[in-house]
């Protein structure tokens, strides 16, 4: 029996297939769908934005994802607080192209934003790694109240401005990254030579082979596919995306190695924002501050039920002591600080306030 999927409800209109657009082919769908929904608000239909100004999200994962919701809440609040002069439409799966495509297509203007992965962020400023590295972060809650304090991100958000036209806005967390195989893992020795799907970072990369396993960079639309061909024996991510993609299919054993908690970078072209007047654009900022809380908690409950969902699934969910894999671990951040600027972030981040537990 199929398991049921646990986030079943969630609108899961305007799927497109994973895959690399022209830039001529982003602007002509990013117009002709934005069309679409306004006329479609004018009808009052459900889910659409009525709005002068539709800004355009590219997002690689599903509908169904929190990422998504999130975002869709983002749009709808912009909408009301600008009495309909913005609002936002996210398109999902990859629809406007890969990210390190969708990066330059937000530089240019042909979309207005995007979600983008901590190892793309360090392809454009190797600045932004140390939020990236092992152990910087403790959990998803200690990460969302520092991409909140601007005495510790606010020059960094705003460091490719002059270089990339890009401004990061924000970010949501991709939650503590775990290991999910064919085969069982309980050490080290269980993934020599094991292929596991990475990011293309040279952190990931090196955190894999720390680890022994064989790193493989592959772009995420890619993975199921490889798992169930052969090409891949494992990826490592979070239990949303491990449902959410379907990779519980052909990648049944899930480990707790709680390697790294993941970030995604939401960035926006700063031509775009120059456009909005500065009521508008404070109206965008605290919306999307709006929307990184209810994220937050849209997280952890999901979380929960991508755990229920991977058990009825009947997958194989495999504690494992943390001294397993600390150490090396460990090493692969001491590894990547290599300049005082890069330590005092990093340790600015680990001294945080809500990493100790007294803020929330």
């Amino acid at each position: 029996m199929a398991p049921v999927h646990p986030f079943a409800g969630v609108d899961g209109r305007h799927r497109f297939p994973s895959r690399v657009l022209s830039r001529r082919s982003v602007l002509g769908l990013a117009t002709a769908t934005g069309a679409a929904t306004v006329l479609a608000a004018c009808g009052g239909a459900e889910g659409s934005v009525s709005t002068d100004h539709v800004l355009s999200v590219s997002l690689n994962q599903t509908e169904t994802h929190p990422s998504y919701i999130a975002l869709a809440k983002f749009g709808e609040l912009l909408r009301e607080a600008t009495n309909g002069r913005w609002g936002a439409r996210v398109y999902p799966n990859e629809s406007l192209g890969a990210q390190q495509e969708v990066i330059q297509l937000v530089a240019d203007g042909a979309v207005d934003m995007a979600v983008i992965s901590s190892p793309q962020m360090e392809n454009l400023s190797l600045r932004f790694r140390p939020l990236n590295l092992p152990g910087v972060f403790t959990d998803s809650d200690h990460q969302a109240a520092v991409l909140k304090d601007e005495s510790i991100v606010g020059e960094l958000f705003e460091s490719l401005v002059e270089s990339k036209n890009l401004r990061v806005i924000g970010g949501l967390t991709q939650g503590s990254r775990h290991m999910y195989t064919k085969a069982p893992v309980s050490s080290p020795d269980d993934l020599a030579g094991k292929k596991i799907r990475v990011q293309e970072s040279d952190v990931f990369i090196s955190l894999m082979r720390a680890m022994s396993a064989s790193p493989t960079p592959m772009a995420y639309g890619e993975v199921y596919t490889a798992l169930q061909a052969g090409v891949l024996d494992g990826a490592e991510n979070n239990e949303i995306s491990y449902v959410t993609q379907r990779h519980y299919e052909v990648a049944k054993h899930f480990t707790l190695t709680n390697h790294l908690v993941g970030l995604d970078y939401v960035v926006a072209g700063e031509n775009t924002l120059k456009k909005m007047s500065a009521n508008d654009r404070e109206a965008f900022h605290d919306c999307f501050t709006k929307a990184q809380d209810y994220f937050v908690e849209l997280w952890k409950s999901e979380t929960d039920k991508a755990i229920d969902a991977m058990k009825e699934a009947g997958s194989t969910i495999h504690e494992i002591d943390p001294s397993v894999f600390g150490p090396a671990i460990d090493a692969v951040a001491e590894q990547f600080l290599t300049t005082p600027e890069d330590e005092e972030l990093y340790t600015k981040v680990r001294e945080h306030e809500s990493a100790k537990g007294d803020s929330k």
